[in-house]
């Protein structure tokens, strides 16, 4: 079980794992820029270095994902916003490849109602360039793409998008996903059976592969089941609820990924007690695969 969060990252880095260990969480997330602003920060490379050693020696954190800016839009029509985008997407790699981190967690951004299927190319092209400009390193640190709430012209709002960005871009092993249960819920989609798990899991290994799912961001939910809204709730304090989490957080496939929490806290992120709530959560769901025998555990 590895339960994650989302910490500070601070100027140096190093103290986000410090935070992570403060909550107990075995994995962390961390912003390398300001998520609403488009100044990069900018790290000595010593800096990133020492970040790299720390994390591959430590005792208990096992990865370190970046999240993007917020800010980053590939979807859309405004060409200074595009080229800003993958600027942006471009220095968060390079920072998290120079970091060793384990994937840059990605929002795609919005087409604004102008369809799809109208800007697919644009946004392959701009994970093409961002990849290739952020330079390779020994371990490449993948773009993760992650499922959008459906907010609007959000991209990623299905796997039927998300599947075909992998496709467009010829299946490039330097794309990943991370899904979130609290998008997923708020998109409509179920997992709150085994049975259910099982079907969507199964969708994903069909559609994306299951070795694409590098991650997952464990949410509760503010708003109802096909809401289309993002609103993250504290775990078993929201409508999903820990019975309607454990069935996809405890099936084989996932039990064993960093699960990042990404939840309010008391206003200031995850706590402690945030971390112990998941692992909750996961020990319930493995209990319904060992209660449902091998079967249950079937992906395909």
């Amino acid at each position: 079980m590895n339960i994650g969060a989302h910490v500070r990252g601070g100027g140096t880095l190093i103290p986000s794992l410090d935070a992570g260990v403060a909550i107990g969480a075995t994995s962390i997330q961390v912003f390398v820029q300001s998520p609403r602003m488009w100044k990069p920060s900018q790290y000595a490379p010593a800096v990133l270095d020492a970040f790299r050693e720390a994390q591959r020696t430590h005792p208990t954190i096992t990865d370190t994902f970046c999240h993007a800016t917020y800010l980053i839009n590939l979807a859309t029509a405004d060409g200074e916003l595009y080229e800003k985008s993958v600027g942006a997407l471009t220095h968060n790699l390079r920072v998290g490849r120079a970091m060793g981190a384990s994937g840059v967690i990605l929002h795609v951004g919005s087409h604004k109602g102008a369809g799809f299927a109208e800007v697919v190319d644009q946004i392959v092209s701009g994970f093409a360039r961002a990849l290739d400009e952020a330079g390779a390193t020994d371990d490449q640190c993948p773009i993760l793409i992650e499922n959008a709430a459906g907010a609007g012209g959000t991209v990623g709002r299905s796997l039927d998008e998300i599947e075909a960005l992998i496709e467009a871009s010829g299946r490039d092993e330097r794309l990943g996903v991370c899904l979130d249960t609290q998008h997923l819920f708020a998109s409509g989609i179920d997992y709150s059976t085994p049975s259910a798990a099982r079907r969507f899991l199964r969708d994903v290994d069909q559609r994306i592969g299951l070795e694409r799912l590098r991650c997952l961001h464990l949410n509760d939910s503010k708003t109802a089941f096909g809401s289309n809204r993002d609103r993250h709730a504290n775990i078993d304090e929201g409508e999903i609820t820990a019975a309607g989490l454990a069935p996809l957080v405890g099936h084989p496939a996932v039990r064993t990924l960093p699960l990042l929490l990404e939840v309010p806290g008391d206003g200031d992120g995850p706590r402690d007690r945030d971390v112990a709530a998941a692992r909750v959560v996961v020990d319930r769901g493995v209990a319904l695969y060992r209660r449902g025998g091998a079967k249950s555990a079937e992906t395909k």
